[in-house]
């Protein structure tokens, strides 16, 4: 594992690189939010890289895109532009086959985040007439409410101990900056949950807080599950964010109590 790619200029290698992937630990962000070894989720992150290129052994370009998913279990995640810098390393080596490519991003990046991950590799011609898709479940976002908040508001969870629901509600209002570089990262939440009732407007409010909060993408969700959970108290709860690609790759975190690994549904803004 290199040194840190975080906020540094660095060169782009078009040759396979594997020393360029750099793991950044869970441990410290979810010491903050209170959770020890035994989480209160299971989960995946759901990495798409829309760039992936390598040559065949006779010189041509092959193209596809790489699914990689790493269990919310792992001890690291890797940091999202050393896992650029590398697959961009495979675009002038060639390999015998494509399957060749896949067993090395799996072995490289499963040694990175401390635990196997599953990759696919999908070739254009299988995925250019894929349609995209829509959260399930009803949007947040037609509720009017004044938001405020600069900094992410936990005060603005509640729910209704009397009133139980079993609910699919989403927002396209989730937007939250890169921790190093300021970048804003915006994308799309589902919050799935059965138990006391949510007040859908303060919901929202929450979701918009994360407006100027600067963390990684997994952290976020994360956090939202924590928070969701001890306010609102649900006995079943899932959230799930899909990003908007940057710099060639989405990541979208999953964290439930309840379900099993979700489809990985490409959104109209993915």
């Amino acid at each position: 594992m290199t040194d840190s790619p975080l906020g540094e200029t660095t060169p782009f290698a078009d040759h396979y690189s594997p020393d360029l992937l750099f793991g950044i630990p869970r441990a410290e962000n979810r010491a903050r939010l209170g959770l020890s070894e035994e989480l209160p989720f299971d989960g995946v992150d759901i990495w798409n890289a829309w760039e992936m290129s390598w040559l065949a052994a006779n010189g041509q370009p092959r193209v596809a895109t790489a699914e990689i998913r790493v269990p919310a279990g792992s001890p690291a995640i890797a940091e999202s532009k050393s896992l650029k810098l590398y697959l961009g390393s495979f675009a002038m080596t060639q390999y015998a086959s494509g399957a060749d490519v896949r067993e090395l991003i799996a072995k490289d990046v499963g040694e990175i985040v401390g635990t196997a991950v599953d990759v696919r590799l999908d070739a254009i011609a299988n995925t250019e007439g894929a349609c995209s898709g829509q959260m399930p479940g009803e949007s947040l976002d037609r509720v009017d409410v004044s938001c405020d908040a600069r900094e992410v508001d936990t005060g603005l969870l509640s729910a209704d101990a009397d009133s139980v629901a079993n609910e699919e509600l989403h927002s396209n209002l989730l937007r939250s900056l890169c921790p190093v570089t300021s970048q804003p990262d915006s994308g799309s939440v589902l919050v799935r949950y059965q138990g006391p009732r949510m007040d859908r407007e303060g919901l929202l409010r929450y979701i918009v807080s994360y407006r100027q909060h600067q963390d990684f993408h997994e952290n976020c969700v994360e956090r939202m599950f924590v928070d969701i959970q001890e306010h609102c108290r649900p006995g079943k709860l899932t959230v799930y964010a899909r990003y908007q690609r940057r710099g060639g790759i989405d990541i979208n975190p999953f964290r439930s109590n309840f379900e099993s690994s979700p489809p990985n549904l490409r959104l109209w803004r993915q």
